[in-house]
């Protein structure tokens, strides 16, 4: 890849219960910005995504929040921002930020982190793209979501391919070098 990497992360607008999610957060910010990528994110400044998007800014990336303008009554954008992008709608949140990201990262996060993660999934299970998506799962967080996907795939709901470009771990470093790797296939 000759440009610089972006990445988009969807995560939780809350901090979670546990210390870990936060701690995932700063490491994967951390990561991103150590090894020369830029972050696009939801735009807010609460919990995971406040956490990944300023560790971010502080080690030097450049950080692009993407907020509907209807959530900003809500929730405050993030601070410091190199660049805050508003848009009328959660579809059009997800579509300018999947422009401007060469690949993903999930977070722990409810169900919008969800819904989000999902429509790249669909994305990449339909070769509609082929930018790979990576699930930090704290704690084992998303395993069970993985062990559905896996019974889908075994029952016939998902072709064999159609997680070829997804990886989970719980080191956000570790993760983050094996998508950069995908992103040179």
């Amino acid at each position: 890849m000759s440009k610089k990497p972006t990445f988009c992360v969807f995560c939780g607008s809350r901090p979670g219960n546990s210390p870990q999610y936060a701690a995932a957060a700063r490491a994967l910010g951390d990561a991103i910005a150590r090894r020369g990528c830029d972050l696009v994110f939801g735009g807010g400044n609460g919990g995971l995504m406040g956490i990944v998007s300023q560790t971010a800014l502080a080690g030097g990336a450049s950080v692009t929040g993407v907020i509907p303008t209807f959530l900003l009554g809500r929730e405050a954008p993030a601070g410091n921002l190199t660049k805050l992008e508003h848009c009328e709608s959660f579809a059009e949140r997800k579509a300018r930020m999947a422009e401007l990201a060469d690949g993903f990262f999930v977070l722990p996060g409810g169900i919008g982190t969800l819904e989000e993660a999902f429509e790249v999934l669909t994305n990449l299970s339909i070769d509609r793209t082929r930018k790979p998506i990576g699930f930090v799962s704290t704690g084992g967080y998303y395993d069970p979501l993985f062990r559905m996907l896996e019974t889908a795939q075994k029952e016939g709901f998902l072709g064999d391919g159609a997680l070829s470009r997804v990886r989970v771990k719980e080191d956000p470093e570790a993760l983050l070098a094996e998508l950069l790797e995908l992103l040179d296939d």
